[in-house]
């Protein structure tokens, strides 16, 4: 059964129709016939919050696994099909879900069909202790070669845990730490597929030069047969205070080019209009060469020669503002903190004027008419919104939303969460020439002053976009925001 959305205001004559198969997987498909290719996505109702202390990181490591062969693909398989079909693939993990996506020429479409449904019904055929051991140590060497070892790299996941408390499901991110990657065995690995990687528990979209119905033929064809699985436990609360309650600090000297300061706040949820709010508030404030703290630290008092304020949003729990100011010279964090703080005390008084409300407005504009304009992204988009919100067509209006925020409630958002005592603070401080010569003489690392628990506990754990990870490209660091990835 289906229905065929109808072109709404602010959707740019975009249309989606909705699907569902007897074994539970929702389909979407959009049609675009501008040019002759074809976005297949999927999306998985399973990401870092689903997982528990000790096994951090199996979300991710499992969208490893995923590309380690099926029961007719064997090996790199699906890399080597997809691509001699002239087209491109890629999957990651975040927080929230996790999602496989190619896009292919147009007449290549029913191929990567084939391929996301043989996986999604016969990867335990494949999945063996030696492509286990194969993609625990590439997960293993992606963190040590982007958050470890890179400067900066384990900003994220130390802000992550300092904002969302122990035991929360969003305290560790979705990278994994090193002793549950090791930790995690065949068996946790079958056990997660069998829970998570359900028709029931994915929606796949379709967008682009596509007839639909053809494309739904394929999709009964193909899925049609794979059986549901029951017993997928809803993830653990994520509810937490508007406010973290006080100002969470720590120090860390580490081999880093220059000083810097970092800064999560707890924002509100993603889906509600106090989180469209925030997102035009630190755009003003941070989004870009135009915005209010680069023209004060970069351009004015030139104490800076970086600012930057991006929005992770989230559903399940608080949404995170992300704020990186690195340093210019020899400048003291102190200084730059005090500058921080003062810019955003005058927008929480003052608020947006109507020519950065206009210029927020259309900055968040350009982005979404960005992903929707691309059939991968429009495909993602539409599974977003169907995973997380319960409504793909949300996805063709959201610009709608955003433009319908008023100065005044962006204002309400800045005052009552941009302060002090709603965030967590790194101050990096670079060591000396001396440090740094004891630390390659005898292989430590810096110290962090009241820091988090270490890279390789149980207790701290990662994430791209990002907030999200892929196979082949990790950010340590959030992207600005949902979508951008990430």
């Amino acid at each position: 059964m289906g229905h065929t959305a109808t072109a709404q205001a602010g959707s740019g004559g975009l249309t989606a129709t909705e699907h569902r198969l007897a074994n539970g997987l929702r389909v979407v498909l959009s049609e675009d016939h501008l040019t002759p290719v074809a976005a297949v996505c999927l999306w998985y109702d399973v990401g870092s919050r689903h997982e528990v202390k000790g096994r951090t990181g199996l979300a991710h490591l499992f969208e490893h696994l995923m590309f380690q062969g099926s029961a007719q693909v064997t090996g790199n398989g699906h890399f080597e099909l997809v691509q001699g079909a002239g087209g491109s693939l890629n999957g990651t993990t975040s927080f929230e879900r996790t999602n496989y996506f190619e896009t292919m020429p147009a007449h290549q479409l029913e191929l990567a069909l084939w391929l996301e449904a043989d996986r999604m019904g016969s990867l335990l055929a494949a999945l063996d202790d030696e492509s286990m051991e194969n993609q625990r140590d590439v997960v293993k060497n992606e963190r040590r070669q982007r958050y470890d070892n890179v400067p900066y790299g384990t900003a994220f996941e130390r802000l992550t845990a300092l904002v969302y408390p122990e035991g929360h499901p969003y305290h560790h991110t979705p990278i994994g730490s090193m002793a549950d990657l090791d930790a995690a065995t065949l068996e946790d690995a079958r056990a997660f597929f069998s829970t998570y990687y359900a028709p029931n528990n994915a929606v796949l979209s379709v967008v682009g030069d596509i007839d639909p119905e053809q494309t739904l033929a394929w999709i009964e064809k193909y899925f049609g047969s794979i059986p549901s699985h029951e017993g997928k436990q809803p993830p653990r609360d994520g509810v937490l205070p508007d406010l973290v309650g006080e100002q969470l600090r720590q120090e860390i000297r580490e081999e880093v080019p220059a000083r810097a300061l970092m800064a999560a706040y707890r924002l509100p949820h993603d889906g509600t209009r106090e989180c469209d709010a925030a997102d035009l508030a630190l755009t003003v404030l941070g989004g870009g060469e135009s915005s209010r703290l680069h023209n004060r630290l970069v351009r004015r008092d030139q104490t800076a020669v970086a600012a930057g304020f991006g929005l992770l949003r989230l559903a399940g729990a608080p949404s995170l503002g992300w704020l990186d100011v690195k340093t210019s010279g020899g400048v003291e964090v102190l200084a730059i903190e005090a500058a921080v703080d003062e810019e955003l005390a005058r927008f929480a008084a003052e608020g947006p004027t109507s020519e950065e409300m206009e210029r927020a407005q259309a900055q968040l504009e350009r982005e979404w008419l960005d992903r929707l304009g691309t059939v991968a992204g429009r495909a993602d988009e539409l599974c977003r919104f169907a995973v997380l919100f319960g409504d793909p067509q949300l996805a063709l209006t959201a610009v709608r939303r955003l433009l319908d925020i008023t100065p005044e409630e962006v204002q309400a958002v800045a005052a009552a969460r941009l302060r002090p005592d709603n965030r967590a603070v790194l101050v990096y401080e670079p060591l000396s020439a001396e440090e740094t010569e004891a630390a390659g003489d005898d292989g430590s690392a810096g110290q962090s002053a009241g820091a988090a628990p270490a890279a390789d506990s149980a207790e701290s754990a990662e994430s791209a976009e990002s907030a999200e990870t892929d196979d082949t490209d990790e950010n340590s660091e959030p992207a600005e925001r949902e979508g951008a990835d990430q």
